[in-house]
């Protein structure tokens, strides 16, 4: 029989305080979401969207088909948590698949919808990232965030102007954008001590 350890005994559990995927970590995420599960073009396009847009995870659940024009190749996003919403430009692939996925789903109200109609509920967004990460041989405790972190931390590497990013994320002030430039090393490396 096992004996209970107290609080001071338990053996600590290993935890990794990295929030976000790098850009090869994100979209080896998302390319393991399309060899997974009953439908693999929609998840694909699902973790696409959230890391290219930087969504939370119930924006993306929420994303409805009346936010997104197709012929100008825009998204509108609804922001949670009192933030700013914004429209982005998308991307050619994405377009492509969205035209594909709404001829396939085209009385659907939400972009990422049940079979029943409804929108797909957080927990199976981050049932379907936890398989994608199996697959794409990322440690178990991904999660969606990282996507959105990812886009920060990327758009922050690549020297995009610290309001630009806010914008972005839909961030109502600059501080809750500042930690993303906390720890770009493409930014610290332009700082000498001599």
């Amino acid at each position: 029989m096992r004996e209970k350890l107290s609080k001071s005994e338990k053996p600590k559990v290993w935890r990794s305080k990295k929030l976000h995927l790098t850009p090869e970590e994100a979209n080896a995420l998302i390319d393991g979401a399309s060899k997974r599960g009953r439908y693999p073009k929609r998840d694909r396009l699902l973790l696409q969207l959230i890391y290219r847009h930087g969504l939370r995870v119930s924006e993306a659940c929420e994303l409805r088909w009346s936010e997104i024009n197709l012929r100008a190749g825009t998204i509108y996003i609804t922001r949670k948590k009192m933030g700013n919403d914004s429209t982005h430009t998308m991307e050619r692939d994405e377009i492509q698949q969205l035209r594909k996925w709404q001829a396939e789903h085209s009385g659907d109200t939400f972009v990422f919808s049940t079979e029943r109609g409804g929108p797909l509920s957080v927990d199976a967004v981050q049932y379907i990232v936890r398989e994608a990460a199996a697959v794409a041989g990322l440690p178990e405790n991904t999660h969606p965030h990282m996507l959105r972190h990812a886009a920060g931390y990327f758009l922050t590497n690549n020297g995009t102007d610290m309001r630009l990013v806010q914008s972005f994320l839909g961030h109502r002030t600059a501080a809750m954008t500042m930690h993303y430039s906390a720890l770009s090393p493409k930014r610290l490396a332009a700082v000498r001590v001599r």
